[in-house]
């Protein structure tokens, strides 16, 4: 005889089999298990009449133990509603459903969250109060770079991109959600956000469904890749309306984003990409559109803001950490220790050979600022801007890399993980140092680095020294262990590093 439990459990299967001709997730197909920090989806038949993304309420309260956690529902056309939850615990977790239809309301089911998969270290969280790690303990080290508008170039184009991330250092990558106009950047995107009329008028009450199921799979694509999708939800450089939509259609569409993406892992939030150029808004409808996020996201992932000519204040409570563009890394250690947050300067002007101020520093020039800034305790994030015949420019549409940075990036980013696993901090020194006194301090000289320099290391040793040269990626040790004060020979060139660590 059955159970009441397995009956609820066996009813909630069968409605999920009935959806699953247009499940877009492999956790529906098998209803009974997810991975912890995968994503488990109902999927549910519901009125298509209407409006349903106006007139339709849908959302579902898990429970585990005596934990309960709300998500939203959205609407994905044709009749078809969608729930996505991470669960961020393992053992059995049950679901209620509630909607203000009856098709929808009331579904009960439950399911059962395993182990994690290998290389599944769930969300980015920050930690130690200036860096990040993984839920499960593993450091996170932030080694971005911006692709902005590569969703919206094509399946080909885009694949390609991937294939050059495949191979590359990135561990996060910057994406718009909306389309792009501006210079190198002028192609129509193959779908849109909103419904249109045959003149290209959007229908800021229907969302397209296609267009948000596209966006979901690359995140996805970045998910299998082990990159975090740094998703930048508004931009100025628009020509189809969504920079100057009213505030109930700005308002709508953060909350059915939310509602999409949210339980995938590697989503983080940026709410605008040089939010100060958008004309239309004021500070209080950025206020606003960071509470909306944060109050609709039940997973609380990553929030930021990037600035144009003017910083948002990065010290308000619903700010996670500060995105900077910018190259003035003498100000990251003040920004650190007013704001005690992350700090990382996204754009620091791209590697690449356009007629643009920002886009024409050298291949050194930007591995230069790298070192500047790990050197001061922040991180720092790629671009590339090579012409090109087609307009192919990787900061837009990606595609592949031609720079000279991104192989010692990928030095750089294995320094830093050889380092200490809770992050180095900015130190005071003549010179640029970051790391933690007593263990382990990572120098940068610059252009103009003296023949010799004595090092004032604190008791505690011995220690070991290393001559880093970031442009030829060499590590030549120094011989022996070292106490006290240390003096130390450099070569006779510019931008060299020293990383100094106590000896095991």
């Amino acid at each position: 005889m059955h159970t009441a439990k397995s009956l609820i459990a066996l009813s909630a299967w069968l409605g999920l089999q009935l959806a699953a001709s247009v499940c877009l997730c492999a956790a529906v197909a098998d209803s009974t298990a997810v991975e912890q920090w995968g994503v488990f989806e109902v999927s549910l038949r519901g009125p298509a009449a209407g409006n349903p993304f106006l007139e339709v309420q849908f959302a579902a309260e898990f429970r585990r133990q005596n934990r309960v956690v709300r998500a939203d529902g959205f609407y994905d056309g044709d009749g078809a509603y969608r729930l996505r939850f991470m669960p961020d615990a393992q053992g059995t977790w049950t679901y209620l459903t509630r909607s203000n239809r009856a098709e929808l309301d009331g579904k009960a089911g439950e399911f059962t969250c395993g182990p994690p998969s290998k290389g599944n270290h769930g969300p980015v969280v920050v930690r130690n109060t200036w860096h990040f790690g993984y839920a499960d303990g593993t450091p996170y080290f932030p080694v971005g770079t911006t692709c902005y508008a590569w969703v919206h170039q094509g399946d080909r184009l885009e694949e390609q991109t991937l294939a050059t991330l495949r191979a590359a250092p990135f561990n996060k990558l910057r994406m718009c959600v909306f389309p792009k106009d501006y210079v190198y950047n002028k192609n129509e995107p193959p779908y849109y956000p909103f419904e249109r009329t045959a003149a290209g008028a959007n229908d800021l009450t229907r969302f397209n469904p296609r267009f948000f199921q596209h966006l979901e799979k690359r995140v996805k694509d970045l998910l299998e890749l082990g990159i975090e999708a740094d998703l930048i939800l508004f931009h100025p450089y628009d020509r189809w309306g969504y920079k100057n939509m009213p505030a109930d259609a700005d308002d709508r569409y953060l909350r059915y984003l939310v509602s999409r993406l949210a339980a995938y892992r590697n989503v983080w939030w940026s709410l605008a990409n040089e939010f100060d150029f958008m004309k239309e808004k004021t500070m209080s409808d950025w206020d606003r559109f960071f509470r909306i996020v944060q109050e609709s996201d039940p997973y609380q992932r990553l929030r930021s803001i990037h600035n144009g000519a003017v910083l948002y204040d990065h010290g308000k409570p619903w700010v996670t950490h500060a995105s900077i563009q910018g190259y003035d890394f003498d100000k990251a250690r003040t920004w650190l220790e007013t704001y005690r947050k992350p700090v990382i300067y996204d754009e620091c002007q791209y590697e690449g050979n356009i007629p643009r101020r920002w886009g024409n520093i050298s291949a050194q020039e930007l591995v230069r600022r790298f070192w500047l800034g790990t050197a001061a305790g922040a991180y720092v994030g790629h671009g590339e801007t090579y012409l090109d015949a087609d307009d192919i420019l990787w900061w837009s549409k990606g595609g592949v890399l031609h720079g000279e940075s991104p192989k010692r990036i990928a030095f750089l980013r294995k320094i830093i993980e050889e380092g200490l696993a809770g992050g180095i901090n900015p130190m005071n020194d003549k010179y640029p140092v970051a790391g933690l006194e007593g263990r382990y301090y990572l120098y940068y000289f610059d252009a103009h680095q003296p023949a010799e320099y004595e090092f004032d290391l604190v008791k505690g040793g011995p220690y070991k020294v290393d001559i880093i040269d970031p442009w030829q990626m060499t590590v030549t040790p120094v011989q022996g262990t070292f106490e006290g004060k240390l003096k130390v020979k450099l070569p006779a060139r510019p931008h060299l590093a020293v990383r100094i660590r106590k000896a095991e």
